[in-house]
């Protein structure tokens, strides 16, 4: 029997933090210990947080990233597994029972289940929901089924505790503490593991200042990572080093891909009206297929997923920028040190309620 201690970093969390606690509450195998940090919030956090029954933990200072409160939070943790929750994130009730069974092999050092968002008000998160249908039901699984996933999400991870703890705790030296644990256990020999059947639903960024925050730190880390595990990977994980490189790749060939109708019809193979219908029945034939196999996965209504495809585009389109800026920050400028590249983390969501619904961070 595992037994596990769930830490929960958070700042200003007032509104949305009550949700998580409760999901907590619900699980089918209840946690031992819940902690909740926290870091420096100038709302009602602590109070909310020790009003649900849950220990609260206030550093003497405001730390200013998820990866250094946790780690505050790790010294507490005496159980053999430790469960990492955002302070926006809803686990389904089972998340826990479904999770817990992979950590019987001790090869495994951390897993996670499959995310999903919270809402689908505005197109920013009707597109944040797309990607993650898609990848979650065609990457990932392909990623589990090699032993190589790219990332056990940070926003649900559940972690052996000794061999956290041996690591020195949450990596801070990138701004993606998820990514660069992940990475860096499969390096190390060890096994990271998807759980498709274990769900967990976090609140995506409403509108696009908080996307762009959120997606420059996912970008900037993600290049981070390349440049510090990539050798390694290619001599000790070469599949995971492979889907590292085809992230690369697509990243790279984007824009050739969204200028092909324009080069269609430059090289007069094809009026404007017929190479748009080319270029996206063409895209429409490649992210379909994986979101219907999502919808009946899932049993979500399949009008409702097909009708949020076109928002998809809008939220590549920012990825596109923050992913090149991040490989010119970070893979160009950081190595010949002419930048220092992103060190300071930003949240994904407001501080404070926007329109009457709770903002948390991401």
């Amino acid at each position: 029997m595992h037994t596990v201690t769930v830490i929960v970093p958070a700042h200003n969390e007032e509104e949305g933090l009550p949700a998580t606690l409760e999901s907590l509450a619900r699980q089918t195998v209840p946690p031992d210990r819940i902690l909740v940090v926290d870091d420096g919030s100038t709302d009602r956090t602590g109070e909310v947080a020790a009003s649900h029954g849950v220990t609260v933990l206030r550093p003497p200072h405001r730390l200013g990233s998820k990866a250094r409160a946790q780690n505050h939070a790790l010294p507490h943790c005496t159980t053999d597994l430790v469960l990492a929750v955002d302070a926006d994130t809803v686990l389904a009730p089972d998340y826990l029972a479904r999770i817990l069974p992979v950590f019987d092999d001790p090869d495994v050092t951390v897993a996670a289940g499959t995310v999903r968002t919270r809402y689908t008000r505005t197109v920013w998160e009707r597109g944040r929901s797309t990607e993650y249908l898609f990848g979650f039901h065609w990457q990932r699984p392909i990623q589990a089924r090699a032993n190589s996933p790219m990332v056990c999400s940070g926003c649900c991870s559940v972690f052996r505790r000794d061999t956290l703890t041996a690591f020195g705790g949450f990596p801070e030296r990138t701004i993606v503490e998820d990514m660069d644990y992940t990475w860096s256990q499969q390096i190390a020999g060890r096994r990271a593991v998807y759980v498709s059947e274990a769900v967990a639903l976090a609140a995506d960024p409403e509108d696009l200042t908080y996307l762009r925050k959120q997606v420059w730190r996912w970008m900037a880390g993600f290049c981070q990572n390349v440049r510090l595990h990539l050798g390694q990977l290619i001599l000790r994980k070469p599949l995971l080093a492979l889907w590292v490189l085809l992230a690369l790749f697509e990243i790279l060939t984007a824009p050739l891909w969204l200028a092909t109708p324009f080069l269609i019809v430059a090289t007069g193979g094809a009026s404007v009206l017929s190479a748009l219908v080319w270029w996206a029945g063409a895209d429409l034939l490649l992210t379909a297929p994986p979101l219907v196999y999502a919808a009946r996965r899932r049993q979500l209504p399949l009008v409702g997923v097909l009708v949020n495809i076109p928002c998809v585009y809008a939220t590549k389109a920012v990825n596109l920028v923050y992913a090149w800026k991040a490989l010119v920050v970070e893979l160009v400028l950081v190595p010949l040190h002419l930048a220092r590249g992103l060190t300071v983390y930003e949240k994904g969501r407001a501080d404070t309620p926007r329109g009457g619904e709770a903002a948390m961070a991401v």
